[in-house]
């Protein structure tokens, strides 16, 4: 199995540093699980002005990514309540 590397784009990285600790953490937490899980899950695909991107659960959170399989490299786009993200 080959690891992926994790990547987040200056929006992630802005969104995930406007988190409190904890809620930061746990996100974090399951991204880092995510890449070294990435073939055995199921992708969460989003449609509309997100297409083709995918969608991971943390509680009450979601983070918004996509994935280059070539490279091997998961790339975090956004972070955020699930009742704001899609806005």
């Amino acid at each position: 199995m080959v690891m992926y590397k994790l990547d987040f784009s200056g929006q992630g990285k802005k969104c995930l540093q406007l988190l409190d600790r904890e809620t930061g953490q746990r996100i974090f937490d399951k991204l880092k699980w995510l890449i070294e899980n990435v073939d055995r899950v199921e992708h969460l695909q989003l449609k509309g002005k997100y297409s083709g991107l995918y969608k991971l659960k943390a509680g009450a959170y979601r983070a918004i990514y996509e994935i280059d399989y070539e490279r091997k490299v998961i790339t975090v786009h956004k972070i955020g309540h699930r009742r704001d993200i899609y806005k």
